[in-house]
């Protein structure tokens, strides 16, 4: 097969686009494939996909038989080409065990069920706040709106939106303090 693989990179190197094809079908669903594990991204794969090969066809005499197999060769050009664009893009890019490392402190039942519970916590004691602070944490904590936004916005002086979240967050780990207290209580 590699021997193929090389014949079929000679006739490239020809302008033989039927060879191009035919590298093309035999690799395309592994470099896809391989360059989605690199990007999370189908989109972006496929224009890397699509940049290997263009370099094939238009740099002739990249490929150096001497330094390994064709294959070998192909998956790090794929590689290569999908961390420059990920580069390009300004994208977080992790090595391959660090992405999987992450996966594996993906978290458990139980912390999600604690999360949901405090989840219903928080929303219940947003619910108890008065409207305009109800409002506030909304727009700062949950759209992300600075505070000066927020007062414009709203047509009101930056004080009072100040005020207003400040007087919220009181309110709030008062009546989340509440809530764990009874919570533990519940357990003794």
């Amino acid at each position: 097969m590699s021997e193929r693989d090389l014949e079929l990179y000679e006739r490239i190197q020809k302008q033989d686009k039927h060879a191009l094809e035919l590298l093309y079908e035999r690799y395309e669903k592994l470099l896809f494939s391989f360059s989605f594990r690199v990007t999370r991204r189908r989109e972006l794969s496929e224009e890397i996909v699509q940049e290997v090969f263009i370099k094939l066809w238009t740099k002739p005499g990249i490929y150096d038989e001497s330094k390994g197999k064709f294959s070998s060769w192909i998956l790090t050009v794929t590689r290569n080409t999908g961390i420059d664009y990920l580069r390009k893009k300004n994208e977080n890019m992790y090595e391959l065990e660090d992405r999987d490392a992450l996966k594996n402190e993906e978290p458990s039942v139980e912390e999600m069920v604690e999360w949901k519970e405090k989840g219903k916590e928080i929303r219940s004691a947003i619910s108890q706040l008065a409207l305009e602070q109800q409002q506030m944490v909304e727009l700062f904590y949950f759209k992300g709106l600075s505070q000066q936004k927020i007062a414009d916005t709203l047509k009101i002086p930056l004080g009072t939106v100040k005020g207003r979240i400040r007087l919220a967050l009181k309110h709030l780990k008062k009546d989340l303090a509440s809530a764990e207290q009874g919570r533990d209580r519940g357990y003794e």
